[in-house]
């Protein structure tokens, strides 16, 4: 990730259409804060105020897809539309809703590989995972996994070389400048420092995960006990 403020690439934002029923806006070629807040300002206004034939919006970390329904509208109509959202959206976007998210560090099987591969001692890598700022930059791969940005510089390795299989659902896993609670049972290559029993997964149609992209999220310690105790109640 770039470090916070870079600025969004000079052309942005490109429109591109995608298939015959969307468009997708580019702030950017690499991760910035500034291109996701711009992600962010527009997915709001769609929000606010949606186009005719506006049929759902999908951010990520530099871009923005657009769908619509094709028989009520086209891609030079839609990207006139959000031209003229951009030019009323907000300067500045709304304080986050915050989220405090229980994790064990107890028994995690990665956290004596990430100590020795950063230098630090594995209090050390707690201590610095629960410093972090992190922010839902978006949701991908498998349902309820949103991806927090804002992982401390001091814990960021790449991904292993191959997956592991079997990793339980609410593994606390990065990657990267990552993190993520895992919400199913799954491979992955990620690090695995903690397990947290938050349901990200609320099984409400309404409101299907706990985080919307763009809250932030801070982590908190608990022991084994507590974890068992919220695992099960």
């Amino acid at each position: 990730m770039t470090p916070p403020g870079a600025p969004p690439r000079p052309d942005a934002p490109v429109f591109r259409p995608v298939a015959d029923r969307a468009v997708l806006v580019e702030f950017g070629d690499t991760i910035s804060d500034a291109a996701h807040d711009q992600v962010l300002r527009l997915d709001r206004a769609l929000a606010a105020r949606p186009f005719a034939g506006f049929a759902e919006a999908v951010p990520a970390f530099v871009n923005l897809l657009v769908l619509f329904d094709p028989g009520q509208t086209d891609h030079a109509t839609t990207t006139a539309a959000l031209r003229a959202l951009l030019t009323t959206a907000p300067e500045t976007l709304a304080s986050p809703t915050r989220h405090q998210v229980p994790v064990c560090y107890e028994n995690a099987p990665d956290l004596a590989q990430v100590a020795a591969r950063c230098g630090l001692t594995q209090d050390a890598v707690i201590n610095a995972h629960l410093a972090g700022a992190y922010q839902v930059f978006l949701y991908g791969f498998a349902p309820g996994y949103a991806y927090l940005a804002g992982l401390p510089p001091a814990l960021r390795l790449d991904r292993k070389p191959a997956p592991v299989r079997g990793v339980a659902a609410g593994s606390v896993i990065i990657a990267g400048a990552q993190c993520l609670v895992t919400t199913l049972t799954m491979p992955t290559g990620w690090w695995r420092i903690g397990r947290s029993p938050s349901r990200i997964l609320t099984g409400d149609p309404a409101r299907p995960f706990l985080f919307d992209v763009g809250d932030a999220v801070q982590f908190r310690r608990i022991s084994a006990a507590e974890f068992d105790r919220l695992h099960h109640g």
